[in-house]
């Protein structure tokens, strides 16, 4: 055994590492990237298994099965809303006869620190009546994946992992264990992995008749834990994943043997155990329920009219706050513990993020408000990315953001609504992820709109991992979707070309149907990381 400091993204990655990992896919996104970080920079040259940044979600958890199929150990990596890109395949293969180990991390991020929502993919593994794993510390992350693929391979199920930020990205140290071989090419059994209607019946009867047997599991695993006091009868605490730390970190002042330290259950296998849900109900009048992200363990214990003759508190009760994260000083006060001294800190005064100085979508920006200027209804409909950032000053250019590759579709709509110009702003990496089959439907409409393509070539906001649609490909993609050679133009976002890129805006939105404007300009970090690594060479 040794010893490894780890982010918990890279623990998890290791674990996969350890336990026999064939393939890994992943598209980037916070707080997840690091984990198919981790896994490119470790494999080096040895190439000891296949780690590969994938076009979106959807195609990495695909990819991902096929190598199951093949009897090899496999591992998918997204934030929280990659799963809903990858939720087609995802549900389907539930239903499979899943062959090599198949795990995937989903990384939640409580209080929204870089997405749209807070979405907590527990209720999707409930959905899809998967196991999943919610490790509490880099420890239990590293074991976790390598307990994952056993039990993957024991029921022939997906199993997930929950992450949440502050596990993803916080540092401790993790005990190793010797790795394992990987998994022989084994071929998947065809019945077990074709969903024609009558053969998906069968599975879906199997995966339901399993149940029992994951509740029994997960009743049984060393992750769920149920510590009671005999001398407590009041009050108990349930915790699960990052929250049982913040609980017992709470708690540490409380001697073990102390008449007023609550019973605690750790939570951090799902199905959810039910036996032990019920011996600690029985034991106790008043029960905390502590997790990150929505109330999903309160919701399920206090059903639709709640539990008669005990007091569920939490999330929904108001004992803990409804959103964002959680930490040791919100649950404190839940925990009727007095609050421990603070240091007043100065004001701080806001910042929010911005655009890079000299960063090319700035000079794009300028020439869209400066073409669209003469336009009292233009509008703007953005995409995910770090031009999202044209929303604050001096920028103020942009009027709509909701997820990936909706720009595209909104601007359509918009313009068969009547609204006039309907530009829509994507970046090349977004593009490629979600963005090309709005624009097929666009062309094929011939829909009065701009589509402004942002190829910075390369994917910025995440760490500059690689795009699949850039450069003469990039074109050579918008025009094979159908957009008329005239109407695709290029610019370079220079504040020397300003005047000549304006003109150009002005003529494409002059142009009543669709029309592409593609503004080419690498990234300025990304520069700077290819000069620096070059001069290190």
């Amino acid at each position: 055994m040794s010893k490894e400091i780890l982010l918990g993204d890279e623990a998890v990655a290791l674990g996969a590492v350890h336990a026999g990992l064939t393939a890994a896919y992943s598209y980037p996104g916070t707080p997840a990237s690091e984990i198919m970080e981790f896994l490119i920079r470790s494999n080096g040259r040895a190439g000891k298994y296949v780690a590969a940044w994938s076009v979106n979600e959807k195609t990495a958890f695909e990819e991902a099965l096929g190598t199951s199929f093949a009897g090899g150990r496999t591992l998918v990596s997204f934030k929280h809303v990659g799963l809903n890109v990858a939720a087609d395949p995802f549900m389907s293969a539930a239903l499979l006869g899943i062959n090599g180990g198949f795990v995937f991390v989903s990384a939640d991020d409580p209080s929204m620190h870089s997405s749209q929502n807070e979405q907590d993919s527990r209720f999707y593994a409930q959905f899809a009546l998967i196991p999943c794993y919610e490790p509490a510390d880099h420890q239990e992350a590293y074991d976790m994946a390598r307990e994952a693929y056993d039990h993957s391979e024991k029921y022939n199920v997906p199993v997930m992992i929950r992450l949440s930020t502050r596990i993803s990205h916080s540092r401790a140290g993790v005990e190793t264990r010797p790795a394992r071989d990987k998994n022989p090419l084994r071929r998947g059994a065809r019945e077990a992995w074709t969903l024609l209607p009558h053969l998906a019946r069968g599975r879906n009867k199997r995966l339901i008749d399993l149940q029992p047997e994951l509740i029994k599991s997960s009743e049984a695993s060393a992750r769920n834990k149920l510590d009671l006091n005999p001398a407590n009868r009041s009050f108990g605490v349930i915790a699960s994943g990052i929250a049982y730390n913040y609980v017992m970190e709470n708690l540490a002042a409380l001697p073990s043997d102390s008449p007023s330290r609550p019973s605690v259950l750790k939570i951090s296998a799902y199905p959810l155990p039910v036996t032990l849900i019920r011996r600690l109900v029985d034991h106790v009048e008043t029960i905390l329920v502590a997790e990150e992200g929505a109330p999903f363990i309160e919701q399920a214990i206090s059903g639709l009219l709640g539990f008669p003759g005990k007091n569920i508190t939490g999330r929904l009760s108001g004992a803990l706050p409804r959103s964002g994260e959680l930490s040791p000083e919100t649950v404190r006060p839940a925990l009727a513990l007095t609050p421990l001294p603070r240091r007043p800190l100065d004001k701080i005064s806001g910042r929010p993020p911005q655009l890079c100085v000299g960063c090319p979508h700035t000079d794009t920006y300028k020439a869209i408000k400066a073409a669209a200027s003469g336009h009292p209804d233009a509008t703007v409909f953005s995409d995910i990315g770090c031009y999202t950032l044209g929303y604050f000053p001096p920028h103020n250019a942009i009027d709509s953001c909701v997820c990936m590759g909706a720009s595209v579709g909104m601007a359509k709509g918009a313009s068969e609504a009547g609204l006039h110009p309907a530009i829509a702003v994507i970046g090349d990496s977004t593009f490629g992820h979600s963005g090309m089959t709005a624009l097929r439907s666009a062309a094929a409409y011939n829909a009065d709109m701009t589509l402004v393509i942002l190829d910075n070539c390369t994917t910025a906001m995440t760490g500059g991992q690689p795009t699949f649609a850039s450069g003469d490909r990039l074109l050579k993609i918008v025009e094979g979707l159908g957009v008329p050679k005239e109407h695709i133009r290029t610019i370079v976002p220079l504040p020397k070309n300003h005047e000549a890129n304006v003109k150009v805006f002005q003529e494409e939105i002059a142009h009543k149907g669709i029309s592409v404007i593609v503004a080419v300009r690498e990234c300025l970090e990304e520069a700077k990381r290819k000069n620096k690594a070059g001069g290190a060479q």
